[in-house]
């Protein structure tokens, strides 16, 4: 089993929209960017963990968990021209862009912040602590994603 952290904007789509889901399983779509799609596209698998990390908002941070349930599959907003993620150069044929499936898990009853994170002296590899990372998908290594998650206040 892999980990993951996967970022995203909650006034957009958050740990709240996943779990307000009738099956509480949402496509995570839109990824346009070339090494995290590699990441869906390549090594994410059905039954990985990951860290659903809000970003964007007065809240930085870990806000709760959700499991992969379906693997690599092509997005399909990237074929539909009324889509803010469409991509012209994209074909069904060789489609450029990667979906998976996500399903709720937990909501923390706080955000694990990006501050206490930093303040972590054992948290050294996860993209979210070094200059320059800001992938939208990144891979937690196990010893990381156990400490992080001793951290969350349930």
């Amino acid at each position: 089993m892999n980990y993951w952290l996967f970022k995203t904007e909650p006034d957009v789509f958050g740990i709240d929209h996943l779990e307000s889901r009738p099956s509480q399983t949402e496509m995570w779509d839109g990824v346009r960017n070339y090494q995290a799609r590699n990441f869906l596209r390549d090594q994410v698998k059905t039954g990985d963990l990951l860290f659903i990390y809000h970003s964007s908002c007065k809240n930085i941070g870990i806000a709760g968990l959700a499991e992969v349930v379906q693997e690599a599959y092509p997005d399909p907003t990237q074929f539909n021209p009324e889509s803010k993620y469409y991509d012209p150069k994209s074909t069904t044929e060789n489609p450029r862009w990667i979906a998976v499936d996500i399903k709720f898990k937990q909501k923390f009853n706080e955000v694990l912040s990006l501050k206490e994170i930093k303040k972590m002296p054992q948290i050294t590899q996860l993209g979210l602590v070094k200059k320059g990372h800001r992938l939208s998908i990144m891979p937690v290594i196990a010893e990381e994603w156990q400490l992080l998650l001793s951290k969350v206040k349930n």
